[in-house]
């Protein structure tokens, strides 16, 4: 996606709402809208958090006057979770007690603040427990595409569950063995449920795919929702689109008995060597035109 294009929807992906707006306006893709406008709004409330913690006590003396949590965090436009959380906290009950209501509104101290916490769940569909959950699941899609391709080709790997305890930092998927790509032998693939932005690159270059180029070498990160064009991938770091990566036919040489030994406790083949792709760039800067689009 262009820059311009993606600033542009960044900047209208303000609430919710817009969301459906835009995709049905542009025909867009609407999780990928939603996948924008999850980046505009966490990163917003990072910003704000102590600004508007701040003014919490202020807050909470209009909720006592009969204002609803829910219209607060609309004139503030902060996630009504959170700013639900903080107030309940100001109100003196326990952290604990508070997350449990969030979970649980029936455990809610009183009436009122049990109907205030289901209108802020209703509406909140980044920070409530649903919304958690539909980010995970996002993340569950993109590490099943990711081990399907792999599979597909008769690629070995290990996956987090399989190495936890070994390595500090471990990637979605460490290969067995090399394949090659465009002459770069790739070790790692990551999958990101994500739109590449600059923000976003420049976070998991510095939490994730850093370390892995330290411990296993050189890799690749698939954001499955695209990057924005011009989005410079590290040395030692490739990087894909889901369009890209999936479209990718590698070719995978004959088994061998050393691969075997090598490991006997998975039947997978030999890892393939790529053939080279048109549509899969060596790096962001590479791809023609930008990659195309949580």
């Amino acid at each position: 996606m262009d820059r311009a294009t993606y600033q542009r929807l960044y900047d209208a992906l303000v609430t919710y709402e817009d969301v459906h707006r835009i995709a049905h306006d542009e025909h867009r893709d609407e999780e990928l809208l939603f996948v924008i406008h999850t980046h505009r709004v966490t990163r917003d409330a990072t910003r704000r958090f102590y600004v508007v913690k701040r003014q919490i006590p202020r807050l909470v003396g209009q909720w006592k006057h009969g204002r609803s949590i829910f219209d607060i965090a609309r004139e503030w436009n902060f996630p009504p979770v959170l700013m639900g959380q903080q107030m309940l906290g100001e109100l003196g009950i326990p952290r604990k007690k508070v997350w449990q209501t969030f979970l649980h509104p029936e455990t809610a101290p009183d009436q009122r603040i049990r109907d205030e916490v289901e209108q802020l769940l209703a509406h909140d569909f980044i920070y409530s427990p649903r919304g958690m959950e539909l980010q995970r699941e996002r993340g569950r899609k993109g590490e099943d595409r990711l081990q399907r391709w792999l599979e597909k080709h008769g690629i070995g790997y290990r996956t987090e569950k399989d190495l936890r305890g070994k390595y500090a930092k471990t990637p979605d998927a460490l290969l067995d063995d090399p394949i090659i790509f465009f002459g770069q032998k790739l070790t790692w693939i990551e999958s990101k449920a994500n739109f590449g932005d600059d923000v976003e690159l420049r976070k998991n270059l510095r939490r994730q795919l850093a370390p892995y180029t330290e411990l296993f070498g050189e890799g690749a990160v698939v954001y499955w929702y695209g990057y924005v064009d011009g989005a410079e991938s590290p040395p030692g770091i490739l990087l894909w689109d889901g369009e890209t990566f999936e479209g990718i036919t590698p070719t995978v040489p004959p088994r061998t008995e050393r691969s075997h030994a090598a490991h006997p406790s998975r039947d997978h083949a030999r890892p393939p060597t790529p053939g080279p792709s048109p549509s899969a760039p060596r790096s962001a800067h590479d791809a023609p035109g930008g990659a195309p689009p949580l």
